[in-house]
């Protein structure tokens, strides 16, 4: 069984006891967070699919860490102009933890 939820507006593919990383969400370590916005849920041959979100259908999840992901660079570059930049980035996430699909 899995399901496709929406979040940071991304769509995301979760199976039940999966480690999944969405961009920061506003909750503390260890809460329990609900997701209404199911677009799929797949059990089997049974597969539903919301026009655009599953009624009744929801994904709980678990906090289990908020940090910052790998550096991005930015380098901008012009020949023969004196120009050259550089920028650096690093995007915070949350790890989520799947504990139940509600279909």
């Amino acid at each position: 069984m899995y399901a496709v939820i929406k979040s940071g507006g991304k769509q995301h593919r979760v199976v039940v006891d999966e480690l999944l990383r969405v961009e920061l969400l506003k909750a503390e370590k260890g809460e329990t967070i609900k997701f209404e916005d199911v677009l799929m849920v797949v059990d089997g041959d049974n597969v539903k699919i919301g026009q655009p979100v599953v009624d009744g259908a929801s994904v709980e999840v678990e906090v289990v860490e908020h940090g910052r992901g790998d550096k991005i660079r930015i380098i901008k570059h012009n020949r023969r102009k004196h120009y050259h930049k550089e920028q650096g980035h690093r995007q915070w996430y949350t790890l989520l933890k799947i504990k139940a699909i509600n279909a």
